[in-house]
């Protein structure tokens, strides 16, 4: 099954430039903080009450505060993604695999890949194994990081405007809308959707011109597990662009050799 790749073009083009007809496939990490403690604030420091020590700790890790909302996360991860894309080279920008570690550092603490994998997989999730649940919640994460890191390299701060949160304050799953201009002007809606979580707020979903992500990957998924099994899906997504091109070389039959 070939859909995985097909999707992961169609959602770069979509990130890249807009289509003229609306995409009908869909193929986005903090930096480590190091805080300084001054000798002569240990005393104040170490009388902070449990609640705020554990609050103090994940902002020293994170660089945001454990109460930020989900706008707050968002704009943060926005504004430092490309205050650490500027430091690098237009070469580096525009190699996928230079930019993947990169964007990795940054998005990883904010994706809830468990909660993702688990919508992916539906009722399969039940019958995996704890093995399998990590495996493939590993290879969904990478797959999205991969197309995602390929695609940044186009983006520039002022081309990513951030819509206002449209939400229940009190909603335990919101979507952060944001409007990505290409080169050209073009517009592309790319919102995120985001969980309330006992680590703070974490992404689960990215809607690219509205098409989603984890639907996306549940239709093609619940397919081919059906068909193929579970491990048989890990391995798709977990292969890469030119693993799934040598496969797909060595499954087509030999040309026909004329006599």
């Amino acid at each position: 099954m070939n859909t995985g790749n097909n999707r992961d073009f169609f959602l770069m083009m979509c990130l890249r430039s807009r289509n003229n007809g609306r995409p009908r496939t869909l193929t986005v990490t903090r930096t480590t903080a190091v805080v300084a403690i001054p000798a002569l604030a240990w005393l104040a420091i170490v009388q902070m009450s449990a609640p705020a020590l554990a609050a103090a700790d994940e902002m020293a890790s994170t660089g945001i505060p454990p109460a930020a909302g989900p706008q707050d996360v968002m704009a943060d991860l926005t504004a430092r993604l490309f205050a650490t894309l500027d430091k690098e080279s237009a070469a580096t920008r525009h190699n996928a695999d230079s930019v993947l570690p990169l964007v990795d550092k940054l998005l990883s603490p904010n994706f809830d890949r468990e909660y993702a994998a688990h919508l992916v997989l539906g009722a399969h999730w039940r019958d995996a194994t704890p093995d399998q649940r990590q495996r493939f919640a590993a290879a969904l994460y990478r797959r999205l990081l991969r197309t995602y890191s390929g695609s940044v390299a186009e983006w520039t701060q002022d081309r990513v405007k951030l819509l206002p949160l449209r939400s229940d304050p009190a909603a335990l799953q919101v979507t952060v809308h944001t409007q990505i201009a290409d080169s050209r002007g073009s517009i592309v809606a790319v919102d995120f959707r985001l969980r309330q979580t006992a680590d703070g707020w974490k992404i689960f979903d990215v809607i690219v011109d509205g098409v989603s992500y984890v639907r996306n990957y549940h239709d093609d998924t619940d397919a081919e597990i059906a068909q193929a099994g579970l491990d048989a899906a890990i391995a798709r997504l977990a292969a890469t662009p030119a693993d799934s091109a040598d496969s797909r070389q060595r499954s087509r039959p030999a040309p026909h050799q004329r006599q």
